[in-house]
């Protein structure tokens, strides 16, 4: 009896990411999930991106998040780092500023995921400069749409302002932060925004167990 064909990639150059990611999990998910999850993760972008030059590359890292989140939830959740997930209409201010400030201020103890429910095609222009002025940084960051593995991986999902189109799982403990939109915003306004978030940031850094 043949194999079933590996599912079909929409840019040839995400051959080499697959074999990649497939190589890094191998053991745990087959070559065609790991194909059919890439190719997922490279649609997805394309749907939203204004160019595509970098799309293949991002593509490929939103694949290795999804798919560490999906080992997560297949293997033993509730236990190792605490998993914290921000989630907000266009993954391009309010949760960016979150999950940057909490990877800034948590130095490794955290894993921290961020997502849109209708994301945007970039960052915020001024998210990068108020985050660098305080020691953090997007470190590549990118607008990317919700998706259930990775809800579903978090300990604590934290809202801001995407409302009814927010997720909701049994089991995980959310939080919904009332923070401004910087969207359009001048430059001292979302110097006030992040500093309002940082400090939520830290209150929740401190109630993490271990953290």
């Amino acid at each position: 009896m043949s194999s079933a064909p590996s599912p079909a990639l929409p840019d040839e150059r995400l051959a080499a990411g697959a074999a990649r990611l497939a190589t890094r999990h191998a053991g745990r998910f087959a070559v065609e999930t790991v194909q059919g999850l890439l190719a997922d993760s490279y649609l997805r972008l394309a749907a939203t991106a204004r160019v595509s030059t970098h799309l293949v590359v991002l593509a490929e890292r939103f694949a290795a998040e999804r798919l560490d989140a999906l080992a997560h939830v297949e293997g033993t959740p509730g236990v190792g780092l605490p998993r914290v997930l921000f989630v907000c209409s266009h993954n391009a201010g309010r949760s960016q500023l979150a999950a940057a400030l909490l990877e800034h201020r948590a130095t490794g103890r955290v894993t921290v995921s961020s997502a849109g429910t209708h994301p945007a095609a970039e960052v915020e222009p001024h998210i990068a400069q108020v985050l660098t002025e305080v020691g953090a940084d997007l470190a590549g960051a990118f607008p990317k749409p919700l998706t259930d593995e990775v809800v579903r991986a978090a300990d604590i999902v934290i809202t801001m302002g995407c409302g009814d189109a927010c997720p909701v799982v049994p089991g995980r403990r959310y939080l919904d932060w009332p923070v401004a939109d910087p969207d359009g915003a001048a430059l001292g306004v979302v110097r006030r925004i992040r500093d309002d978030i940082d400090a939520r940031v830290a209150d929740l850094l401190a109630s993490l167990p271990g953290a």
